[in-house]
């Protein structure tokens, strides 16, 4: 059931997470699926509901660094420094992680992946939880991630009793994640806050290649995934016209050559990234929906959120 997000509504979703159900709520990156991070049998119904499996981890959503410093060992020195500068915001920090927090949340690792989301919903429903709460993207596994709560009733409707409606997601893409589990911060998936933004702060990191099994959510190499096959191409020319009949075209701004494709999808009109990472996801879905043999999908410059576009690209291509 999907209610808008008002006081009393939220008040409801935290006597729900209480009582150890699931409950969809919006945060600004996409819309997550909550469980209390330590109700262990909860966080089980999260990976059922999604069919995820169980080696990939959860990040746990906090209101203050406070909670946060109740959820892992110490946060200090580095991670401290980005936390002050962009919590609230689309950051997640990878730290040693506390014993109260299930093992099934972090897939048996010792590290946890810790947020402090910017969406006033997100934050008044953990704070009226008075717990932190385990969330993934609200969606079946693998598949694009919501950002709208028309998107989690779509899919997820019949398993999550109460999706609270705040809204489209003003950022559109999940978290950046740093970890500072080893000797040097990595890079473990790119986001809103950029590399440069973060080599900026920290000086160089590290950058994550991709695991048999996951550290961090978003690892896999197929992931974010619509139904319908999407490849990449370096420019419109590289589809020839036999191609194009029954497939979709997906670009960031203007294209020349589009003739002959049964469907143009632009992100923004003007190349502007910012504009076209919040709007991937949900454009991902109307393609997926719209019945087309194949869909290609313009590369984009990898730097600034650019590198975060691609990176859901390339996996949703994989």
């Amino acid at each position: 059931m999907i209610r808008a997000a008002t006081p009393e509504a939220i008040a409801d979703a935290a006597r729900s997470l209480r009582r150890g159900e699931l409950v969809a709520f919006p945060t600004e990156t996409v819309y997550g699926l909550a469980a209390i991070a330590t109700d262990a049998a909860a966080v089980a119904a999260i990976f059922a509901a999604k069919q995820r499996p169980a080696f990939d981890p959860l990040i746990v959503h906090v209101d203050s660094l406070a909670r946060a410093r109740q959820v892992v060992r110490h946060l200090d020195g580095a991670a401290l420094r980005l936390a002050e500068r962009y919590w609230p915001g689309p950051l997640t920090l990878v730290l040693p992680k506390t014993d109260g927090i299930a093992d099934l949340v972090t897939a048996g690792l010792p590290t946890v992946g810790v947020r402090l989301p910017a969406h006033p919903v997100a934050r008044a429903l953990i704070a009226a939880a008075d717990a932190p709460l385990a969330a993934p993207s609200a969606n079946p596994f693998g598949y694009v991630s919501p950002t709208t709560a028309a998107h989690v009733a779509a899919q997820l409707g019949a398993t999550v009793p109460l999706i609270l409606d705040g809204g489209a997601c003003a950022v559109g893409l999940e978290s950046t994640i740093v970890s500072f589990a080893g000797d040097r911060p990595t890079l473990l998936r790119s986001g809103a806050i950029t590399l440069e933004a973060l080599e900026a702060l920290l000086g160089p990191l590290r950058l994550a290649t991709d695991a048999p099994l996951p550290n961090a959510p978003g690892q896999l190499p197929r992931h974010y995934a619509p139904r319908t096959p999407l490849a990449l191409i370096d420019a419109v020319s590289d589809v020839t016209a036999g191609a194009r009949g029954s497939a979709a075209l997906l670009a960031c701004g203007p294209v020349e050559d589009a003739e002959g494709f049964a469907h143009v999808e632009r992100l923004s009109d003007d190349g502007d990234l910012l504009i076209a990472a919040t709007r991937l996801f949900a454009a991902l879905r109307t393609l997926d929906a719209g019945g087309f043999s194949r869909v290609y999908a313009v590369r984009v410059p990898e730097r600034g959120i650019g590198r975060a576009i691609m990176d859901r690209l390339r996996r949703a291509s994989a």
